[in-house]
């Protein structure tokens, strides 16, 4: 068991959430849903939190009421192998009122912010050539969902 575990708080979709999350990622799964007692702030019955594994790690998500919001300040980051995984993932999680947003960032529909990036953008702009790096950024500035094909370009020259 991991020792420390993303907890994020919904309005009332945190089962809705979960099964969502856990349909994009290969070994995904909600592994425990617990129920709000009489005595709870929730309606007696009805989901308080739902414990998953994204990729295998594990997030809880609780059904808080509408006291709290994600911001941006906090997002998850999905590094993808290429072009293909960055437009499916990107899809998906803008569909039904998601919202594209800059550099690789989109929110999802529950609100929940995300940073799909290609791990070439990482590598690229981690290089040592610091001219290179700064042309990759550059260009990544004024993308909404990344592109590859024009990072490697930039790099080039």
């Amino acid at each position: 068991m991991q020792k420390i575990t993303t907890f994020l708080w919904f309005d009332d979709q945190a089962e809705a959430a979960a099964t969502f999350y856990t349909s994009l990622f290969p070994n995904s799964r909600v592994t425990q849903v617990t129920r709000y007692p009489e005595a709870g702030p929730g309606g007696a019955g009805s989901v308080m939190t739902v414990a998953f594994e994204l990729a295998g790690r594990e997030y809880v998500a609780l059904n808080g009421g509408p006291e709290f919001h994600f911001t941006e300040a906090i997002s998850l980051q999905v590094e993808c192998d290429g072009q293909q995984e960055v437009d499916e993932l990107w899809a998906k999680l803008t569909a039904d009122g998601g919202q594209a947003g800059p550099c690789g960032w989109l929110k999802d529909r529950f609100g929940l912010s995300w940073q799909i990036t290609p791990r070439v953008l990482l590598d690229l702009i981690a290089d040592e050539d610091r001219a290179k790096a700064g042309r990759v950024m550059a260009t990544m500035m004024r993308m909404q969902k990344i592109e590859v094909q024009p990072l490697l370009d930039a790099a080039r020259g």
